[in-house]
């Protein structure tokens, strides 16, 4: 039986049989004692996208009290669903995003703190996924993006939309429209600037 601890595009975390590229946290949101989710789903502005592996570290997924190991399909999902590079295990990835926030916004270099407290705003209305508006054309809008259409999520990659499937990604179509950007805001300028999301393999197969 898997562990509820995969990420959608839309930020839900479900129990499903999903194997990913990458984990991550949003603090600690399980019971280690029976390794399911407690009724938050998160403790901090702080929410991670996180390497799988790591200096041959060995954790117990949702084992311990340190933090909740989540998954995600790839990285353009746990972008979508407000998730940020980790600046301790994926260093080099987090210092191009804030140097291509810094870019886009045209301001200073943020602090990690400053990049979460915009995040938390754009990614949540009260505690649900915030959907924005898509302003243009979907062909304009950089790889990596992720877009809804009713219940179902799409990343947009060189004019196709790959569909996000419990199984990795549907075979791409062409999208006419949209119903909401899931991306946030901010993480669509930085993806605009130049940001190259992970993609998961499944789209490369399609």
């Amino acid at each position: 039986m898997p562990l509820q601890n995969r990420v959608t595009p839309f930020g839900e975390i479900v129990a499903i049989a999903q194997r990913g590229l990458f984990t991550g946290n949003r603090g600690i949101i399980h019971d280690p004692s029976t390794r399911t989710l407690l009724g938050k789903r998160w403790a901090g502005k702080a929410w991670l996208t996180c390497t799988c592996e790591y200096k041959n570290r060995r954790r117990v997924v949702m084992g311990g009290r340190s933090w909740t190991e989540l998954f995600f399909l790839d990285e353009a999902v746990a972008l979508a669903a407000g998730h940020r590079p980790c600046f301790f295990c994926r260093r080099e990835a987090a210092e191009a995003f804030r140097r291509l926030w810094a870019s886009a916004k045209r301001q200073p270099l943020p602090s990690a703190a400053a990049i979460d407290a915009t995040l938390h705003g754009e990614r949540l209305s009260g505690r649900k996924k915030r959907l924005h508006p898509i302003a243009g054309p979907l062909a304009a809008l950089p790889d990596g993006t992720v877009v809804a259409v009713g219940t179902e999520a799409f990343t947009l990659c060189a004019g196709l939309a790959y569909r996000w499937t419990e199984a990795g990604y549907a075979a791409p179509q062409v999208l006419d429209r949209a119903d909401g950007l899931l991306t946030p805001p901010s993480t669509l300028l930085v993806l605009a600037a130049g940001y190259r999301p992970v993609f998961h393999p499944s789209m490369a197969r399609q």
